[in-house]
């Protein structure tokens, strides 16, 4: 019998909170925010509150599964062992959606800011020089990865930190709204509900890195007692980090109806607020914010393919290649690195909302696998247990399915068109070998 392939385990607890605040980006709410204060009304801290509550509840749920599967694969690997082999797959194949996307969003938000900052030069090498300094790094291991972003997750709350500072002295100064305290980012009379779901979709999009630290379950010391941990300081930490930011543009901003650029507009603010020192440094932590990321949602993505290769969900010699001495999914972190080239082309709100529509079925998915191991399968159905295992996860499933009829019609168009291909591609597998649902179901 065939010796299965298995990663390393060298993180801690600490690392993989960084892993997941980097795959994150803690300055991910500027480039999101012009978006979804025009979508909201100028309500992205109450859409913010909103999203971390349902994610709150499906980051219990993936602790709950790590506990019971401690192995790479997040989403994918829970629904096919917890619900059925078809589920896993179809969880697995949207979360690709995520996984294979998001580096590309990545670097093309760098290449805009250093085309401005250097017109001479084409945005295709920018993104070429990224794609081929953050495949390379990753090619050499999940410890180099985490340390090299732990010192950038560090830089960019500083600049997130800083930001923040000059825009409650700007507000004491009289800019803005002037007001230091409000409740108008939360709630107004303008305020309006089916809007504010809709930017909460969209944001779900920043809260992927909880589900990224899940994927490095078998890198992990201890993973059942520090994945779960990790999972819930990471949304925490990133909920509040995410929330307290746009409360503060709002007020500094609250005009939202005259933004010359909703992509841009947090640079804008940044000159308004602190002059070209600012704008500076918030240039160079979205930078920061660009590499990290990438490294972090790179190193994710060859690990889910990993996971799916493995299993021969996906073809096999080439997703489940493991290099003999680096012990690092090669293959994966080079067709990663090629994907991201695409990031020459794209526009950000369809990116940001077909990438959320991908996360949201894959966070249905776990919550629906608590229910299925726990309460169906594993008959634990005492008072507490029928909380634990069938009340909060379902809530979470709800919250999720909420949300996921939100988001805009072109993304679902293009993510139901990405799950019809996945569903081809399982049959045509399942025609050619009869017995591939056989052998997963015996892993």
């Amino acid at each position: 019998m065939e010796k299965e392939q298995k990663l390393k385990r060298t993180l801690t607890l600490v690392p993989l909170i960084v892993i997941g605040l980097a795959y994150m980006d803690p300055l991910v709410v500027f480039d999101s925010y012009g978006i979804v204060a025009q979508i909201t009304q100028g309500h992205v801290a109450a859409a913010y509150i909103f999203t971390i509550v349902a994610l709150l509840l499906t980051a219990y749920s993936y602790g709950k599964m790590v506990q019971a599967y401690p192995k790479a694969g997040s989403a994918y690997t829970y629904a096919q062992k917890s619900i059925h082999p078809h589920a896993g797959f179809i969880a697995g194949w949207t979360l690709l959606l995520d996984y294979l996307f998001l580096p590309m969003v990545n670097f093309a938000i760098g290449a805009a800011y250093l085309e401005a900052a250097f017109p001479g030069i084409p945005p295709f090498l920018w993104i070429l020089g990224l794609a081929i300094a953050i495949t390379t790094i990753n090619v050499f291991g999940i410890k180099l990865t985490a340390n090299i972003t732990a010192l950038f997750v560090t830089f960019q709350v500083i600049v997130a930190l800083v930001f923040v500072g000059f825009i409650i002295k700007g507000l004491s100064s009289g800019l803005g709204t002037g007001e230091v305290v409000s409740s108008a980012p939360f709630i107004s009379p303008t305020l309006d509900m089916s809007l504010l779901f809709t930017g909460a979709s969209i944001l779900c999009f920043s809260f992927l890195g909880f589900d990224a630290i899940s994927t490095m379950s078998e890198e992990t010391v201890d993973p059942k007692k520090t994945i779960p941990k990790a999972i819930f300081l990471v949304v925490l930490i990133g909920g509040v980090l995410f929330t307290l930011t746009s409360y503060f543009l709002h007020q500094i901003y609250p005009n939202f109806q005259s933004y010359r650029n909703a992509e841009a507009i947090s640079l804008e603010i940044a000159g308004y607020i602190g002059g070209s020192f600012m704008h500076s440094l918030f240039l160079a932590g979205t930078m920061v914010a660009v590499i990290s990321s990438s490294l972090s949602s790179h190193a994710s993505a060859s690990r889910l393919l990993f996971a799916m290769g493995r299993d021969d969900s996906l073809p096999k010699r080439f997703f489940g290649y493991l290099h003999p001495r680096l012990k690092t999914p090669l293959f994966n972190v080079v067709f990663i690195g090629i994907i991201s080239l695409t990031a020459i082309v794209g526009e950000l709100e369809i990116i940001y909302s077909f990438i959320s529509f991908g996360a949201l079925i894959g966070f249905t998915s776990v919550n629906a696998s608590v229910i299925a191991h726990y309460y169906i399968r594993g008959n634990q159905r005492s008072f507490t247990q029928t909380v634990r295992y069938l009340v909060i996860p379902g809530a979470g499933a709800a919250f999720c399915i909420w949300l996921l009829g939100s988001i805009s019609t072109n993304a679902l168009v293009i993510g139901t068109g990405w799950l019809f291909l996945g569903l081809i591609y399982f049959i045509m597998k399942i025609r050619r070998n009869p017995n591939f649902i056989l052998t997963l179901q015996e892993r």
